[in-house]
């Protein structure tokens, strides 16, 4: 079946008169322009769907992110344990509070008889319950303070006897021919030796 040329040259002869060039340059002309506006209507579709696309990412990604406990939260069992905790130091510090309560209540009560004995203690006159001999109290604080007075027979004192710190005894006569003062400084001053 081979073709024979004049055939095809007749033939192509006669579609001249059919084949229109610029019928067919505005038809192709007019495809790749609606081709054009299709392909960019898809960019823009596209180019949405892919903001679209990102901005759902973000929202899913905040969403999991909120969803998720954070590491500094603690889990409900740990959460469970720590509320444990935290019931029993409280009862502890209510038990404490309670008993500081009760030594302060009983503290109180001690205070309030301590200073009505105090009240009672400074009303009253202890040398006038008591028949207190002066003379005496002061020889005792003498003789505690190392000073022994010797008086004669008319009760006047004539010599004191020194208790020194080193433990010597000294004694000292009381004679005219010194002053008060003297006499007051040459006991202490054996007394100190």
């Amino acid at each position: 079946m081979s073709i024979n040329i004049k055939d095809t040259v007749k033939a192509i002869r006669e579609m001249v008169p059919i084949i229109d060039p610029e019928d067919d340059y505005l038809t192709i002309a007019a495809a790749e322009e609606q081709m054009a506006m299709t392909h960019d209507a898809r960019q823009k579709d596209l180019h949405d769907a892919h903001a679209k696309i990102k901005q759902l990412a973000r929202i899913l990604e905040a969403a999991r992110t909120s969803a998720t406990r954070p590491s500094t939260i603690p889990s409900a069992e740990e959460h469970a344990a720590l509320m444990n905790d935290l019931d029993a130091t409280r009862l502890s510090l209510a038990k404490a509070i309670n008993d500081a309560e009760g030594a302060l209540a009983g503290k109180e009560a001690e205070l309030a008889r301590l200073k009505e004995e105090t009240r009672a203690l400074e009303s009253s006159d202890p040398a006038a319950e008591h028949e207190l001999d002066a003379t005496a109290l002061r020889l005792a604080m003498y003789k505690g303070l190392g000073f022994e007075p010797i008086v004669d027979r008319d009760g006047r004192v004539t010599k004191m006897l020194v208790r020194a710190e080193s433990g010597d005894v000294h004694c000292v006569k009381f004679d005219s021919h010194k002053s008060d003062d003297e006499y007051a400084q040459l006991l202490w001053k054996l007394s100190s030796s």
